[in-house]
């Protein structure tokens, strides 16, 4: 089993840089892909970012490319998004997720086994 704790959101103008941090418990971590996932109010939950286990692959949804950047460490067991030039729309809950499928970039929230229990990010305009 995996427990993912999410940190690093707050509150920010637009135009500022987050970093969002997802410290995984567990000796199996370099196992599972990674996806960062976020949920605005009344809107459905969407993959925002993903990586797969090894590091070498990554995807962004259309949104935030350019702008985030998600990388992993193995050896420290966590998983970063890095989030540039922010805008008002990129408000919302972020949550971590792993997936047991390794080499999935891209999947849909049931493909995912574990979750955090987010972290809010809010963007004044």
């Amino acid at each position: 089993q995996v427990q993912l704790v999410e940190s690093g959101g707050g509150l920010v103008q637009a135009g500022d840089s987050l970093r969002l941090s997802c410290a995984a418990s567990g000796r199996t971590f370099s196992s599972y892909a990674m996806g960062w996932f976020r949920q605005a109010p009344g809107k459905e939950r969407e993959l925002v970012a993903g990586i797969d286990y090894s590091g070498a692959n990554t995807y962004y949804t259309d949104s935030v490319k350019g702008r985030f950047t998600i990388s992993r460490d193995n050896a420290k067991n966590t998983v970063h998004l890095q989030m540039n030039s922010l805008k008002a729309e990129d408000t919302a809950l972020y949550y971590c997720a792993a997936t047991r499928w390794a080499t999935v970039v891209r999947g849909p929230p049931a493909q995912y086994d574990y979750w955090g229990q987010g972290t809010q990010v809010t963007v004044s305009s």
